[in-house]
């Protein structure tokens, strides 16, 4: 056994940590709670010289999986991360990188899916995961999480298939605990040199990947994939028992607990497997013989190991953590009593769906499951831990609805316009978002619908069971927002038009921000393109903030976020992305820019907006929105940092109305054109600038604002 330390990690900076031992080629990735922490952890490291990945930040999931596709093609080492929704959001290429026989590792951290939207654990997102041909590792430790990533990549190249690594959102992935691992070049003597060949990159010769394939080879395609799976578990027992003898650490494709004289066994997957053990311990003090088991892989599913362990049951306990619904069970449960059945066993079988969102489970909940299903009366599937709803209880409103006379247009004023958000919600002190919608709002006049995607100013106004809005609303996933939409706009109108609903003037508003016009940037051109009448809004907070300031398209060149700590690395990572100007090209009827220092004219382009939205037409403004919390400012000072960034033209007010462009603002005119320094200083993320080291780097950005505020006055200044 080789030389070891002890460290301290969470789940996620254990996959991190092993993957900077292996060195990868790789990551492509995009930032979804709770796996944001393994490419954060590989950055912190990168900034330390520690590895050479290359750390490749997608605009959505669906992308990082086509960037780990197209590297792994080429021969390189790669790796993933994701959870829940992104999981499903790349789903479509999970089928594609196994059908190549594409080796790869991606760690997923299990959560719920929504909706409704939760970021706790959960296991309904990798059980989409079963039928995609990839691997499945599943981690119930920390220990585990850091043991298994490194197995998985020699696995994964053995067998020329991609391999997942799974673990429990939150409970593993953020709990930390003491994590032995080995020096760094054991672990890359383990792994060795890449063995994959290298497909694409073979100019001698060229090979086709992925061709057109019907009847009769595609079934052949698929009946090799299966004999790949079937075939892999004598492969990775072989790499468990190396692993072992440098580790010392042994690992199965299945483990039990006091399983060879248990009566009465429980099966849980994950880290509740420790819980179900203590379970074990207090009963059996008490002389009940029970006993636990779990298992190590979903893929390849060890049906004979498990048929073994269970052979002595009286009665078999299945927990899922998701549910497969209308069929007898979740996922877990489906395959392990196939299993049984196929083995002749005879024991009793139960199936409980528990722990959905993140809901506890303590060992009292697991021995309560026991009792109940060691006595024959009980049910073979139930849910544990949900409670009977209340239909004499009706959730109070907290807010009276507005009215149309309330925001009429006599009411003309910001003060005196009815507020549509009310100011109980959850934003951070100095956060814009809640500023610019109230801005925004007071200047639409009669009824409104808000969509909101995923993003802070959903998670901060809608915590059930109460919500900020008086008026309606409702929320997707941030690919889907201008899809759901047009949808919404479409009913309305076919519904009034069959006088189905009465011939309401209502102003539809779609809400984004947080990273949105990254990853929902494809959805919101084809509705521009569609021309469908309604307002995006975009409160631009330069970063993907829900999930902990990630560097996203829209942030700031030389600003320090947690996917760019360090200063020594302000180089150029991104081109400036003109979110405006791509939906003008687009077709959109109005853009704009806005900002809450020139509250005016953020109102008049909201009233111009709302006028076009009317006439059926697509409209758009962005506003620059504070964060104090990732921007490191000061909320008291929120208005004045805003209007530096106007008056620095960083980000200019203009409109383009109907292909005319109209600069609203001209702060050289003003004298108040002030270098982009001044808007620099009032943020830590930005502030090292300002230092002389990075000068250069400075004048580098200096130039590029320059550069866009000379076209920008030179576009203005066309006739159409």
């Amino acid at each position: 056994m080789n030389n070891q330390k002890n460290l301290y990690l969470n789940g996620n900076e254990a996959a991190a940590f092993a993957a900077k031992q292996i060195n990868y080629h790789i990551a492509g990735y995009f930032p979804i709670t709770p796996s944001t922490q393994v490419v954060e952890s590989l950055e912190i490291a990168r900034s330390k010289k520690e590895h050479d990945i290359v750390l490749i930040g997608a605009e959505g999931e669906h992308s990082a999986a086509g960037i780990c596709y197209g590297a792994s093609a080429c021969g390189a080492r790669v790796i993933n991360a994701t959870s829940a929704n992104g999981l499903l959001y790349a789903l479509e290429q999970l089928p594609v990188q196994s059908g190549t026989r594409m080796p790869m590792v991606m760690n997923v951290a299990c959560r719920a899916v929504s909706a409704p939207l939760s970021i706790k654990g959960d296991h309904s997102d990798i059980m989409f995961a079963l039928n995609t041909g990839w691997l499945i590792l599943f981690a119930a430790t920390q220990q585990e999480v850091y043991d298994f990533n490194i197995c998985a990549l020699k696995i994964a190249e053995t067998l020329s298939l991609p391999v997942i690594v799974a673990y429990d959102g939150f409970f593993t992935s953020h709990q930390k605990c003491t994590v032995s691992v080995l020096e760094d070049e054991t672990v890359k003597t383990f792994t060795g040199k890449p063995s994959y060949e290298n497909k694409l990159l073979d100019l001698s010769n060229p090979k086709t990947i992925g061709a057109y394939m019907n009847e009769p080879f595609l079934i052949n395609n698929k009946y090799q994939l299966r004999l790949a799976m079937d075939s892999s578990i004598p492969a990775i027992l072989q790499i468990f028992e190396k692993y072992c003898g440098i580790s010392g650490r042994h690992f199965a494709l299945t483990a039990s607990y006091h399983a060879d004289d248990a009566k009465y066994l429980m099966f849980a997957l994950g880290s509740s497997y420790n819980t179900v053990k203590s379970a074990v311990n207090s009963l059996r003090k008490q002389n009940i013989p029970a006993g636990a088991f779990t298992i190590h892989a979903l893929r390849p599913f060890p049906a004979e190991e498990i048929a073994a362990i269970c052979k002595k049951a009286e009665v078999i306990i299945i927990l899922d953590r998701e549910d497969s619904f209308s069929a007898t069970g979740g996922n877990m449960t489906l395959e392990i009593k196939s299993a049984l059945y196929d083995s002749g066993c005879k024991a009793r079988i139960y199936s409980r769906v528990y722990g959905l969102g993140g809901l506890d489970f303590y060992d009292s909940d697991a021995k309560e499951i026991f009792m109940q299903c060691i006595s024959s009366t009980a049910k073979s599937f139930d849910y544990f831990g949900q409670y009977p709803g209340d239909t004499s209880h009706i959730l109070p409103s907290y807010a009276n609805p507005i009215s149309e006379k309330e925001t009429s247009p006599a009411l003309d004023s910001f003060s005196a316009m009815k507020k549509r958000l009310a100011p109980g919600h959850m934003a951070c002190p100095g956060c814009g978002i809640p500023v610019n919608l109230n801005i925004l709002l007071s200047a639409i006049d009669g009824n409104v619908v808000l969509l909101f995607h995923t993003g802070c100013g959903m998670v901060v106004t809608t915590s059930y069971p109460k919500t900020s809005f008086k008026v309606p609303y409702i929320h997707n996933l941030f690919q889907n927002g201008p899809a759901t939409m047009t949808g919404i706009l479409a009913a309305c109108k076919e519904m009034q038009r069959r006088r189905e609903y009465p011939e309401e003037k209502i102003t539809f508003i779609m809400v984004s921000g947080d990273g949105g016009m990254d990853i929902g940037m494809g959805s919101t051109i084809a509705a521009a393109l569609r021309g469908d009448g309604f307002i995006l809004f975009e409160y631009d907070n330069g970063g993907y903030m829900n999930t902990g300031y990630q560097q996203s398209y829209s942030t700031p060149e030389g600003a320090l976020s947690s996917t760019r700590r360090s200063p020594k690395d302000a180089k150029r990572h991104t081109s400036y992305k003109n979110t405006p100007f791509i939906l003008a090209a687009a077709g959109a009827s109005y853009v704009a820019t806005v900002a809450e220092s020139n509250v005016p004219d953020f109102r008049k382009k909201a009233k111009k907006a709302a006028r076009h939205a009317g006439n059926g037409n697509f409209s758009y403004i962005k506003a620059l929105s504070a964060c104090p919390l990732n921007w490191g400012d000061t909320p008291a000072t929120e208005r004045e940092n805003i209007a530096a960034a106007v008056n620095s033209c960083y980000f200019p007010l203009y409109e383009i109305e109907n292909g005319k462009l109209i600069i609203n603002y001209n702060p050289e005119k003003s004298n108040r054109k002030c270098p982009v320094s001044q808007w620099f200083k009032y943020m830590k993320r930005t502030k090292y600038l300002l230092e002389e080291e990075y000068r250069e780097n400075l004048d580098v950005i200096q130039n590029d604002v320059d550069e866009r505020w000379r076209k920008l006055l030179l576009l203005a200044e066309i006739e159409f």
